[in-house]
Parts: C-alpha cells; structure tokens; sequence
C-alpha cells in the first residue's frame, strides 16, 4: 500500500502539456528573435499560459532558457556502451553533432550558455558527468577534463560560433586525436 502522506510527483496531465507548450513557445520564440530578446510574458503569451507559471518555476527567461537548453539533451539518456571505448566516444559526439546541428537546439545551447554567465551552465554540467563516465570505463588513458577539452569543446565551439559547419565534423578525428594523445602520454 502506498504512503499516502508522501506527496505524489506528477508525471503527466496539466502540468505534461504546460511544460510542452512553454518548451515550443520558447523553442519558436528564440529561432525567430534570438535569446537574448526573450521575455517571460512573451512567452506566456505564445504558451497561452499565466507569467506566474512561469515566475513560480524558473523566475526569470535567463534560468528558462537554461534549463530548456539541458532538457534538449536528455541527461538521463542512455549513453553508448557497446565496449569498444572509440567506437562509443565516436558515437557520443555524433549525437552532439546531430543534436546541434537543428538550428533551434544550437540557438537554446547559445541562450543556455549566455544564461548561465560565469557559472557552468546545467547543459554542460551533465556533458562533464558523461565525459567523466566515459573517463572511467575500462581502457581509458585520459580524464573527463581530456573528453571535454578535445571532444566536447569542438563541437560546442562549432555550434555556438560556427554552426553551418556542424555537418562537415567528423567527432570520430576529434576521438582518434583524444585516444592517440592520451597513449602517447602514458
């Protein structure tokens, strides 16, 4: 029997479809004006939600468009693991590459990043948790710090400032050189 003083999550209903039409409106909002130019009442308006929806649970456009910009990327995902370490790294930046390679996505990476100012955005907080699990497989000769630096940054790099290049990476360059740096180093 369940504990019915606990309160209960919801995982659906009102609250599922509030935060689909804010996710869309700020998605639409932001490839049509740029991050920088939203506000939550525009939001609202667009979501067809009350602004105190969106106060109570972010508080500002800066914090939503952060925590937007990490939702796009499921943290929660499962990550490759088929046991051969490059063929995985490979695969994880390609889902980056592909990922950011939608206008919308590396628009929301671009406010995510300026929301978060000098501290490290959410959406790079979960890259870091990746890199490092990455770091501590079996097999591996460099730290999470190497992923990020050589393959992460890349990438990111390319979707911030360069985005029409994204289809041209190739993450599998960007693993070989991590794997052949770190073995030379050992």
């Amino acid at each position: 029997m369940a504990d019915e003083s606990l309160p209960r999550r919801r995982t659906g209903g009102r609250s599922a479809v509030v935060l689909a039409s804010i996710r869309k409106a700020v998605e639409e909002l932001i490839a049509e004006r740029g991050s920088d130019a939203i506000t939550v009442p525009m939001v609202a308006e667009r979501a067809g939600v009350n602004h105190s929806s969106i106060y109570r649970r972010w508080g500002d456009a800066r914090t939503m468009i952060n925590d937007l910009a990490t939702y796009r990327l499921d943290p929660d995902r499962g990550l490759p693991d088929t046991g051969d370490l490059r063929a995985d790294l490979a695969a994880w930046g390609q889902e980056m590459v592909s990922h950011y390679s939608v206008p919308v996505n590396a628009a929301l990476l671009r406010g995510g990043a300026a929301a978060a100012g000098e501290s490290e955005s959410d959406c790079l907080r979960d890259r870091r948790a990746e890199a490092a699990g990455f770091a501590a497989r079996p097999g591996s000769t460099f730290t999470g710090d190497d992923v990020i630096d050589h393959l992460v940054a890349p990438i990111i790099y390319r979707a911030i400032f360069l985005p029409w290049t994204l289809p041209d990476v190739d993450p599998r360059v960007y693993v070989d050189e991590l794997c052949d740096r770190s073995d030379r180093s050992d």
